[in-house]
């Protein structure tokens, strides 16, 4: 069960929504995730987008909200992320509650996708999000082919670890991107097809082992080459002398 209760989410929430409709700092607000679509649950967090008024000084008035927030229920910590002259305050409260406050330049204060959920005040022409970008999902994902293999090859088998986690998720993206699911953060992976998910599974290594490692190689490398053909036969037929290499097992040292 989650240490904050969702009452305490609500009322949070209540109290940072007044909080916009009363400061003249912020022009129009949204909220964004899960309360938007009426699909929250009791893990889910606090999505407040905000508008920040004409002529509004945004480093005061994210340092006010902070102070504000902070007397609604103590913050453990918090951080901040930089998109499209766009901060995301992200807050970590001592109850293990996130809240994320995004405070918007006048201008350009919108949807950017789905879903948005207007509070009050006047959004801009909303824009569609950036399709996915297979080509270079592809590219990535055989550098991690070629490094999850030195890895294994030279024993630094932690390092192999992390370089097939990050081909698994190469392959989970392009998984979605097929079944026309969102892979950001792994949202979509659990409603893939069981066959999908079956073979991810499979293909995982349960020790951190140069056998089950390789093992954990070849399989991803393989459902990675199954992928692209996919996408674009093409490219995959370019590929296939290599990843024929790529898929040969790795000799057994003092063998």
């Amino acid at each position: 069960m989650t240490v904050f209760d969702p009452a305490e989410r609500q009322a949070i929430r209540t109290a940072l929504i007044d909080r916009a409709r009363e400061d003249p700092a912020i022009a129009a607000a949204a909220l964004v995730g899960s309360a938007a679509r009426d699909a929250e649950d009791e893990w889910s967090d606090i999505d407040l987008v905000l508008q920040l008024a004409p002529d509004t000084d945004e480093a005061t008035t994210v340092r006010e909200w902070t102070g504000y927030l902070s007397t609604l229920s103590p913050v453990a910590d918090t951080f901040d992320v930089f998109a499209v002259g766009v901060r995301y305050r992200v807050f970590l409260l001592e109850s293990s509650l996130q809240i994320d406050l995004s405070f918007w330049p006048f201008e350009q204060f919108r949807a950017t996708e789905a879903p948005f959920r207007l509070l009050f005040g006047t959004p801009a022409t909303a824009t569609e999000p950036a399709p996915p970008d297979p080509d270079r999902i592809i590219g990535m994902g055989w550098l991690y082919v070629l490094h999850a293999r030195s890895a294994v090859a030279r024993g630094t088998l932690w390092q192999a670890t992390i370089m097939l986690d990050e081909l698994r998720d190469t392959v989970v993206a392009l998984m979605c991107i097929r079944n026309g699911l969102s892979y950001w953060h792994g949202r979509g992976v659990d409603r893939l097809p069981d066959g999908d998910l079956s073979q991810l599974e499979s293909s995982r290594a349960a020790h951190v082992n140069r056998a089950e490692l390789d093992s954990s190689r070849r399989q991803l490398t393989r459902l990675f080459l199954e992928e692209i053909r996919r996408v674009d036969d093409a490219r995959a037929a370019r590929l296939q002398a290599a990843f024929d290499e790529l898929l040969t097992p790795l000799p057994v040292p003092g063998t």
